[in-house]
């Protein structure tokens, strides 16, 4: 039950990174150039792949969307950062601290989503190589991007309304550089157990449930793999694999690595595991895709010589 005179707060104080302030331009530029090449890295690969016609299949389609939800997911949280890094009173107000947290559970679950979709692609691509075409048809890979869009879209939904009928009313400083879900309910002054319960299931599907169906489909790749006689066909079997494996790899590590509960509580380390899947998994997945896939490398090429003959007729 609530107590008298208790007076709902309008905004939250975000405590942001525990940076010393004689560090904190420092940190101010490097977080500034991290997020402006996670932008370009991904915007790269989005343009990319829409100019350079070789890349019209269902595996750059997912990339495509992975781009797309890394560039926002980055985006949720990192403009605030930075403008709070040079602000004295680093404020959020209650409406667009929800609107974080939506954002937030969207696109973190929605790469979630693409990874188990891409790995699938890759599946269907070395088990089947001959019926790929039919399999992951036009049709079918719109509809496994749609599914993915609509299944996040009513999870990160259910979470912010169930976030939204709780009181806040004493406490309004969240410890972290950002309006994280865990955060907020133990800022709350209402009986939060229909969230921590609905946390507990939808966080072990949402998580587990992806986590599998990859594990699945590269356990199936690799046996095909291994039946295959030439060397050549297990380098090109695995270089197909590759970048996705990577990223998949580095995404759900340090996912786990912030879900691993700390004896002590560390607040430091649940912000240190924070940044590494808000700023710097976003910024590398560009240059996985791009170091290690001949794919990409080569449309980059051909867009750049069609460019370089465009310039070079004009003059």
């Amino acid at each position: 039950m609530m107590k008298k005179n208790q007076t709902v707060i309008s905004e939250f104080l975000l405590l942001g990174l525990p940076i010393q302030p004689e560090h904190q331009n420092l940190f101010y530029a490097l977080f500034l150039a991290m997020y402006l090449t996670t932008v370009l890295g991904n915007l790269l690969i989005i343009v990319l792949i829409h100019l350079d016609s070789h890349l019209h299949i269902p595996m750059y389609l997912f990339l495509s969307n992975l781009s797309f939800s890394d560039l926002c997911f980055s985006s949720v949280t990192m403009p605030k950062l930075l403008q709070n890094m040079q602000s004295h009173v680093p404020s959020i107000p209650y409406a667009g601290c929800l609107a974080q947290m939506y954002f937030y559970l969207f696109f973190g679950v929605l790469e979630s989503f693409l990874l188990v979709v891409m790995a699938h692609d890759r599946y269907v691509a070395v088990c089947f190589p001959l019926h790929y075409t039919t399999i992951m048809s036009p049709k079918v890979c719109l509809s496994l991007l749609a599914l993915s869009w609509v299944l996040t879209t009513a999870h990160a939904m259910l979470h912010t309304l169930l976030m939204a009928r709780l009181s806040f009313c004493a406490d309004n400083v969240i410890p972290h550089f950002f309006c994280d879900t865990s955060t907020l309910l133990k800022l709350a002054c209402s009986d939060t157990w229909v969230n921590r319960l609905v946390i507990f299931f939808m966080g072990g599907l949402i998580l587990v449930i992806p986590f599998v169906l990859i594990i699945m489909s590269y356990a199936r790749i690799v046996s095909t793999i291994l039946k295959v006689p030439s060397a050549g066909g297990i380098q090109k079997a695995f270089s197909t694999c590759g970048s996705h494996l990577s990223v998949v790899s580095l995404f759900y590590g340090t996912i786990m690595g912030h879900l691993c509960p700390s004896t002590n509580h560390n607040t430091v380390k649940e912000t240190v595991m924070a940044v590494m899947y808000t700023v710097v998994t976003p910024m590398l997945n560009p240059f996985i895709y791009s170091l290690r896939n001949r794919d990409m490398k080569r449309a980059l090429g051909r867009v750049f010589s069609k460019k370089k003959i465009s310039f070079s007729l004009r003059w």
